[in-house]
């Protein structure tokens, strides 16, 4: 497949762009620092752009079969304004399949309570969790994309790709300890399979080991 991903040199991004190339797709990393790509292929493009302009995201993305947003969430209104351009630019270039980063903070973690309501959420985590979440609630009303929202474990850190692990729906999924974990590279894996095999269009999931 010819596949854009935005934020492709960040900590989520550049597993994603490595996962996407060795499995044979031709990337499109769009970024706002090319120097940061540091990965050389034949299948690799870089472009620079700025993805708070529907334009610019539909220049960039132009030609491609689906695009993937690992934007990284600073603030509420930034990220919002970058995922509705991302869906405005995504129309105007006539591209369908968009998969989101999501976050893990507006998974549920008892019927109607939120991870992010949680008292021992981290405070420090919050405002990036609350722009993530705020993104998903504008992507959860479009009709018009094929879209999916893949939001990690509770800790998703590096380690290693192990392709083991349990999908959910819009629930926290833990071990029996009550912990949950994934590391980058399997978060990778399990979105280039969705990328591959579609089971959960219009809809958010989850993974853990």
């Amino acid at each position: 497949m010819k596949v854009a991903i935005i934020g492709a040199s960040g900590f989520i991004g550049h597993e994603i762009l490595n996962e996407a190339l060795n499995r044979g797709h031709e990337v499109t990393a769009i970024v706002r620092n090319p120097g940061k790509i540091t990965v050389s292929n034949e299948k690799l493009t870089v472009k620079q752009a700025d993805v708070t302009d529907a334009n610019a995201v539909a220049a960039a993305v132009a030609g491609t079969d689906a695009v993937i947003s690992a934007y990284k969430a600073v603030d509420t209104d930034t990220y919002v304004q970058a995922t509705k351009a991302t869906i405005a630019g995504l129309k105007q270039a006539g591209i369908k399949r968009f998969i989101l980063v999501s976050g893990a903070a507006s998974l549920e973690v008892a019927p109607g309570h939120l991870l992010l309501d949680s008292p021992h959420f981290p405070a420090e985590w919050k405002p990036i969790a609350e722009a993530t979440r705020a993104g998903l609630l504008v992507l959860k009303q479009e009709n018009d994309l094929d879209w999916t929202a893949l939001s990690p474990a509770a800790m998703i850190e590096p380690g290693p790709r192990t392709g083991k692990f349990r999908l959910g729906g819009t629930t926290l999924v833990t071990d029996e300890a009550g912990h949950s974990k994934i590391s980058v590279a399997d978060y990778a894996v399990a979105l280039i399979d969705e990328l591959e095999t579609p089971k959960h269009v219009k809809q958010q999931f989850t993974l853990a080991y």
